[in-house]
């Protein structure tokens, strides 16, 4: 184990690190939507389902994610659907599962209202920014599930999320593209989870659908199981991500990453061990990580955490000041509402 006691606190400038340095890759991280809007900060989507102002989730809601022990929205809703199908064949009553399927995907849908970026307050700048910097990756690898990477490849071409044909399904025979490619490594709230498994986009015609939320259309229908992987354990995750061949092929593409990767707005922290165990089974060339430069003790906390994380892998780390990244520029901030 090398010696991580004499680390300083300097910081690279991305834009001189960036143009020495082909990245064939970037890993976006929720430091990336705090950037734009500071209200996804929240430490727990579940946390705030118990106390949002309206219809929170309820004694009877809770014992199902006690019983299953999980924190996972997804989890949770998808073996209430299965328990009301099942229910339902053997001619038992399925009216408390599905109540209660609707009862958390509600919840779930105003926990998502209370902390998410209203798209009235996106700017098309905004979008054009985020937009422009992700293309120029071959491959766009993020962990949030929020809409803002969602919007922005909506605003212009060119960046391919492989879901495809009438229906926007994910089909693993059909995943070549020549754009850049981007990959929701945990899901996303414009992703849903058909009955079979597989894994389809909701439709996004008009501004409309977006200003209300596409997952608001997921309460619609007990098909539709939103494919996210909100929290819970480093277990649960990975048992959400092997559940869906959508989300495993994308864990599978880290995995095998080849060349030099940017993390941005990333802490990847215990709680996203496995995608460090990704990164470390990949070996990527390089390794470039941002950081938020407060003090130089941080600085200096930040770098040792990460070469430690890194150590024995090989991987020539570097690190850069997060605020010289196009999208850590404070002109993307959206003050919050009040």
């Amino acid at each position: 184990m090398k010696d991580f006691q004499d680390i300083d606190a300097h910081l690279e400038d991305w834009s001189a690190l960036g143009s020495t340095h082909d990245f064939s890759a970037i890993l976006i991280g929720n430091g990336a939507s705090r950037a734009i809007w500071e209200d996804f900060a929240y430490d727990s989507l579940f946390e705030n389902a118990r106390t949002v102002e309206e219809k929170p989730l309820s004694a009877s809601e809770l014992s199902v994610f006690d019983a299953l022990q999980t924190r996972s929205f997804e989890q949770a809703l998808g073996a209430l659907k299965t328990t009301s199908r099942v229910n339902k064949a053997l001619a038992v009553s399925s009216a408390a599962p599905r109540n209660r399927y609707y009862a958390i995907k509600e919840a779930l849908i105003n926990t998502i209202h209370a902390v998410h970026i209203p798209w009235r307050l996106v700017q098309p700048s905004t979008l054009a920014a985020i937009n422009g910097e992700l293309a120029r990756y071959p491959t766009v690898f993020t962990s949030n599930y929020d809409l803002l990477n969602y919007w922005a490849i909506l605003h212009a071409p060119g960046i391919d999320d492989l879901f495809r044909g009438a229906e926007a399904c994910f089909d693993l025979r059909d995943t070549r593209t020549d754009a850049t490619r981007i990959l929701y490594l945990h899901g996303g709230l414009h992703l849903v989870r058909n009955l079979d498994g597989t894994a389809r986009k909701l439709p996004s015609t008009d501004s409309t659908l977006l200003s209300s939320f596409a997952i608001n259309n997921t309460l619609k229908t007990l098909d539709d199981v939103p494919l996210f992987v909100s929290e819970g354990s480093v277990q649960e995750k990975l048992k959400t991500i092997r559940s869906s061949d959508y989300l495993s092929y994308c864990y599978a593409q880290l995995l095998n990453h080849q060349g030099a990767l940017c993390v941005f707005g990333h802490e990847l922290g215990t709680q996203d061990s496995h995608l460090v165990d990704a990164i470390r089974h990949a070996r990527p060339s390089t390794l470039a990580i941002s950081v938020s430069g407060r003090s130089e003790g941080f600085i200096r906390q930040q770098k040792r955490r990460y070469s430690q994380l890194f150590d024995g892998t090989g991987v020539a780390l570097k690190f850069y000041a997060a605020r010289t990244h196009a999208l850590g520029n404070s002109a993307l901030s959206v003050p919050v509402e009040t």
